[in-house]
């Protein structure tokens, strides 16, 4: 889940402005223009560049990251924008992928059912997209409906990733593995909480900046309805990189300077406990990797695997407090303690047919029990009218939890010692029982 709505190279930010960053390709050039908008781009444009000179020149002061080639920038209209988004999305996911993770998102309970992921995707960052750094072109380009004394401190984020980009290649992360999303989410956070720092600095030094860009903003009516309407796990997880990230980059900065924020793009964090949980980080406590089993031919004839992933502390977090919200012991406490973990999509031939797969890893076998407590409880809200059809609690090192539901198949949840196995939407006639096994042998 992390990876699916952290979107793979596509963020946004909203701080003092909207922001993002994406690994666009190249753009396609404009169809022509009359002669006065031709006048008017010009000017915007050069504007651009004169203020690109001088921001970056701040910039590179601030962060402490020498200059070492110019950056190219230019302005763009939100059609330009949205079209770079769209084949950005296009580019880093398949059409299949989009729809698995949208399956992901409604069986897990985190969107409604006539959710339509990829489009909501495309208007929400069309809405909120201000600029954004092109590694491939090592340009950025600004939103050219703000005012470009608003945009500087946007221009400030955006070169912290050019710099970024000159001393540490971000071209390395364009590709990243699939089924690697949480330790993905977490590099992203220290890139976004590293920009975010330089760009408060930047606000720092230039208050009127960050001043005109609010007026900016605020005259804009329309700028957050997308986002004001978005499910909340998917707008937390796009928000965590900037919100979490910040939080991270700020403590490693407490414990040396811009130097310690720079040394860890070569000392990367592993997963979004050390980004949740910094001390982690510094104690080099590593996610603990698992592997779980291909259950399609368990569940019956044309049944297959269509997504694989890790949802890390955050996303279990995020499954959790969609349904525990104010509960004690609280989400976050259940997903801390988390070690490791893995989850499967699986799709039937028959619409509708959709069973997901969990097994996690927990540092003790406490933490263990608080979150598969926790899961049970979640379970029981997210399924109205399911019945519980096995119930094994106590002390001992197996517990186990199985219901019924009326129209998404049945659940099992079963913690062995440090490890809990997690069923949904297990179809009639397949033994949950055996899958459960299966998954924690």
């Amino acid at each position: 889940m992390s990876k699916k709505i952290n979107l793979r190279a596509v963020t946004f930010v909203l701080a003092l402005a909207s922001v993002a960053t994406s690994a666009a390709p190249h753009l396609k050039a404009q169809q022509p223009q009359q002669s006065g908008q031709t006048n008017a781009a010009a000017s915007r444009n050069a504007a651009v560049v004169a203020a690109t000179d001088e921001v970056l020149r701040e910039t590179s002061q601030l962060r402490e990251l020498k200059v070492l080639r110019p950056v190219k920038s230019g302005a763009q209209s939100r059609a330009e924008i949205e079209r770079m988004i769209m084949r950005n999305l296009d580019e880093e996911s398949s059409p299949a992928e989009m729809r698995a993770s949208e399956l992901a998102l409604k069986k897990l309970g985190l969107v409604p059912a006539d959710f339509r992921y990829r489009s909501f995707i495309i208007n929400l960052l069309t809405e909120q997209v201000a600029g954004y750094y092109d590694p491939k072109q090592g340009q950025f380009y600004l939103a050219d409906w703000i005012d470009l004394e608003g945009q500087k401190p946007v221009i400030a984020h955006e070169l912290t990733h050019a710099l970024q980009d000159q001393h540490f290649n971000l071209r390395r992360f364009e590709r990243w593995p699939k089924g690697d999303g949480d330790r993905e989410l977490a590099i992203h956070a220290l890139i976004e909480g590293d920009a975010m720092m330089a760009m408060y600095a930047y606000v720092r030094r230039n208050p009127m900046s960050a001043i005109a860009l609010a007026r900016a903003m605020d005259a804009d009516v329309s700028n957050s309805q997308q986002l004001d309407r978005a499910p909340r796990a998917l707008r937390e997880s796009l928000m965590f990189p900037y919100e979490r990230g910040l939080a991270f980059a700020e403590q490693l900065f407490r414990r040396g300077g811009w130097a310690r924020v720079s040394q860890a793009f070569a000392d990367l964090p592993q997963s979004t406990e050390q980004i949740l949980h910094v001390e982690k980080y510094f104690a080099r406590e590593m996610p603990v990797k698992i592997e779980m089993p291909d259950l399609s031919s368990r569940l019956g004839r044309n049944w297959k695997r269509t997504d694989a992933d890790a949802n890390g502390e955050w996303g279990l977090y995020l499954i959790l407090d969609e349904y525990l919200k104010n509960d004690e012991p609280s989400a976050q406490r259940a997903a801390a303690g988390w070690g490791g973990d893995r989850y499967a999509l699986y799709e039937g031939a028959r619409e509708g047919e959709v069973v997901i797969a969990q097994l996690t890893a927990w540092d003790t076998a406490a933490d263990a029990r608080e979150f598969f407590d926790a899961y049970a409880r979640r379970t029981e809200r997210r399924y109205a009218g399911a019945t519980e059809i096995e119930n094994m609690l106590g002390d001992g090192d197996l517990n186990v939890i199985a219901w019924r539901t009326t129209s998404e198949g049945a659940v099992r949840i079963e913690r062995r010692g440090t490890r809990v196995a997690i069923l949904e939407g297990v179809p009639e006639g397949v033994n949950a029982k055996r899958l459960a096994a299966s998954v924690l042998r």
